[in-house]
C-alpha cells in the first residue's frame, strides 16, 4: 500500500477543525486507513490502493471531514470551459490516450508544490501501476502556446532536454541516460512509436510516460497557473486520475478551466466533474450488515462518506474510482457506522467444517507436480483478448468484461496463454523453467449467469532440448500416481505443431491438449526458447479418479 507523508497543519486547516491527537489517531484509523505515526507536524498514513483521492492532503481531508461529520456531503466543483485546445492524433494502439485541463491562480509556494509531486508519485504507482498505464505531467501554463498536440514520432525525429539534465538528448538515449528514463524505459522497450506533447510553437513538452521537458515542463514556487495532462492505455482510468487532480488543484483555491479534447473524431470537455449516480436499496445493505437502518439514516451515513442523494440514488464523486457494484456503497456505509459499534453475534447455526473434495484431490495433484521438480504459478483471472486469442493464434469466444476500468478486460478461457506470459517476461532468468498453475477458468455455458467456471491444469517445460516426449513423461507419470488410464491421440490445434499435439482422453471423453508450441505462437510471444505444454481439465480429471 502507497505511504504519504500529510502536512498536519494543512491538513487541519482543510478539515475547519484541530482534533485532540488520540481522537485524530482513531479516527483515522476507522476511516479504512493504517496510521503509522504522528510525529511533529507530520503524519505518516497508509493509504488502500482503492482510494487514490485520498493520497493528498486535500483529498484526506476531504474524506477525513465528511466522516467525522464535519463538512458532509457531495463536495460541487465548478469547472469553467478555457476554449483551449488539445488535438490527440496518430498515436499507437499501445498508448492512444491523452486529456488535460489548465488550473490558474494556484500561487504555488514549496509546500504545495511537495504536495502535488507526492500526488503524481502516488498516483503514479498506485491507478498508474507504476507508469504502466499511463503518466501525469505538470506545466507552468505560461511557457505553452495553444492548441497542444499529442502524438506519436519516430523516437529518431524526437530530441529534448529531459526535466534536469544539462543537455539535449535524442529520445532513445534519454531511456539510457536519464534517471527516469533508466527506471521506467523499459515500458517503451518494443514501441516503435514514442508519444510526445508539442505546443503550437512545435515546442516538445514531454516524452509520456518517462519524463518532462526542463525548458517548458518544470514548476516551482513562481509558478501561478498550470496545465495538466494524463496520458495512458485506459481512457476510464486517467480520467479519474486526472479528476483526483482537478478536485485538488480546486480545493487548493485554484481555478479550473476545461479544455476541449479532439480525439477520434470525437471532442469532450476534460475534465468532467458531475457525479454519478447508483440506485440506493437499503435492504441490502441491511441484508449484508445485519443492521435494521431506514433511508433517513442509510443516506447520513453515505453522508458522511462524500456521497450525495436524490429520491432513491446515490450521487458518487467523480474522483471516487472504487464505487463500482452496490456493494461498495454498502461498504462506506459500514465505516460510516462504525467497525466498533457491530455487536458480535454467535450464528445461530451449528456446523461442522472440512475441506471440499475437490480441493483435497488438487493438493495432491499439486504435491504430485512439486515432486517432479515443476514450480507453481498462481495468475490473475483477469487478462487481454491479445494474450488469450492473438499470441496463441487463436480465435475463441471470451468473456468481457461488462464495465472493465482497465486494460486486462477479459475472463480467461484457459491457463496456458497465463504460463507462457510468466515465461516471456522472465527470459532473463536461467533455465529450466518448468512451471504449472492450477486456477479457475470461464467460459460461456448453461447457468444463472451465462457463465460456467471450472478448475484446470496446465503445465509449461521451458528449455532448449525440451520436446513431446518430456512432456508425454510428464503426464505418464501424473497418471500413474493418480491411478487413472488415459490415451493421446493426435489431433490439430492452432497453438501447436501440427504432427506433435495430441488430444488427451479417458474413456472416450477428451479432457485436454498435450504438444510442441508452435514457433509462430513463440515467435508472437518474442520467446527464443523451445516450449511444450499441456491444459487438461482438473475437474474431469477428479471424476475420473472417483470412479
Amino acid at each position: 500500500m502507497p505511504t504519504i507523508k500529510l502536512n498536519k497543519d494543512v491538513f487541519e486547516e482543510l478539515i475547519g477543525k484541530k482534533l485532540p491527537l488520540e481522537l485524530l489517531k482513531d479516527r483515522i484509523s476507522m476511516l479504512g486507513t493504517d496510521l503509522e505515526s504522528i510525529e511533529g507536524n507530520e503524519i505518516t498514513v497508509e493509504v488502500f490502493p482503492n482510494r487514490p483521492d485520498m493520497l493528498s492532503e486535500q483529498g484526506f481531508a476531504r474524506a477525513f471531514s465528511s466522516f467525522m461529520g464535519i463538512k458532509t456531503g457531495l463536495r460541487k466543483y465548478h469547472v469553467k470551459k478555457s476554449g483551449e485546445k488539445l488535438f490527440v492524433k496518430n498515436t499507437p494502439d499501445y498508448y492512444p490516450y491523452a486529456i488535460a485541463f489548465i488550473a490558474k491562480n494556484i500561487q504555488l509556494n514549496e509546500e504545495k508544490v511537495r504536495e502535488l509531486i507526492q500526488l503524481q508519485e502516488k498516483i503514479g504507482v498506485t491507478m498508474l501501476r507504476n507508469r504502466k498505464k499511463g503518466g501525469i505531467g505538470l506545466y507552468p501554463l505560461e511557457k505553452l502556446q495553444f492548441p497542444i498536440t499529442f502524438e506519436g514520432r519516430n523516437p529518431d525525429q524526437i530530441a529534448f532536454r529531459p526535466l534536469e539534465y544539462p543537455d539535449v538528448l535524442p529520445a532513445r538515449e534519454i531511456l539510457q541516460k536519464h534517471k527516469k528514463g533508466k527506471e521506467y524505459g523499459h515500458l517503451m522497450e518494443k514501441w516503435s512509436k514514442y508519444t510526445i506533447f508539442v505546443d503550437h510553437n512545435g515546442t516538445i513538452m514531454s516524452m509520456p510516460p518517462i519524463i518532462n521537458s526542463h525548458v517548458v515542463g518544470k514548476i516551482d514556487e513562481e509558478t501561478e497557473n498550470l496545465f495538466v495532462e494524463c496520458t495512458g492505455t485506459d481512457f476510464n482510468t486517467i480520467n479519474i486520475a486526472l479528476n483526483i487532480f482537478a478536485a485538488t488543484l480546486l480545493d487548493m483555491g485554484a481555478e479550473v478551466l476545461s479544455i476541449e479534447v479532439h480525439h477520434d473524431r470525437k471532442t469532450f470537455d476534460i475534465p468532467n466533474l458531475n457525479s454519478k449516480s447508483m440506485t440506493l436499496d437499503v435492504s441490502y445493505a441491511n441484508k449484508i450488515l445485519g443492521l435494521n437502518l431506514n433511508e433517513k439514516r442509510a443516506i447520513e451515513l453515505l453522508e458522511r462518506m462524500g456521497y450525495g442523494c436524490e429520491k432513491n440514488k446515490v450521487l458518487i464523486p467523480a474522483y471516487r474510482a472504487d464505487i463500482l457494484h452496490p456493494i461498495d456503497l454498502v461498504e462506506d456505509i459500514a465505516i460510516a457506522y462504525g467497525y466498533e459499534n457491530f455487536k458480535e453475534i454467535i450464528p445461530n447455526v451449528a456446523t461442522i467444517g472440512e475441506e471440499d473434495p475437490l480441493e483435497t484431490f488438487l493438493r495432491k495433484v499439486r504435491e504430485i507436480l512439486i515432486g517432479f521438480g515443476l514450480l507453481e504459478c498462481k495468475n490473475l483471472h483477469l487478462s487481454t483478448k491479445e494474450i488469450l486469442n492473438d499470441l496463441m493464434n487463436l480465435n475463441e469466444k471470451i468473456i468481457p468484461l461488462q464495465n472493465a476500468l482497465g486494460e486486462h478486460n477479459r475472463l480467461r478461457n484457459a491457463l496456458l496463454p497465463c504460463l507462457i506470459k510468466n515465461l516471456a517476461e522472465n527470459q532473463h532468468q536461467e533455465y529450466p523453467q518448468n512451471l504449472f498453475e492450477i486456477g479457475r477458468i470461464f467460459s460461456y455455458g448453461k447457468s444463472e449467469t451465462g457463465i460456467t467456471e471450472h478448475e484446470s491444469l496446465s503445465i509449461v517445460l521451458c528449455h532448449e532440448k525440451t520436446d513431446f516426449t518430456e512432456i508425454r513423461q510428464i503426464l505418464d507419470g501424473l497418471m500413474r500416481e493418480l491411478a487413472i488410464a488415459f490415451s493421446v491421440k493426435e489431433a490439430e490445434h492452432p497453438s501447436y505443431i501440427t504432427g506433435r499435439v495430441g488430444e488427451i482422453t479417458i474413456e472416450q471423453e477428451k479432457i485436454g491438449v498435450i504438444g510442441e508450441i508452435s514457433p509462430e505462437v513463440l515467435a508472437r510471444w518474442e520467446i527464443l526458447t523451445p516450449l511444450v505444454a499441456l491444459e487438461l481439465d482438473a475437474e474431469k480429471l477428479w471424476k475420473a479418479v472417483r470412479r
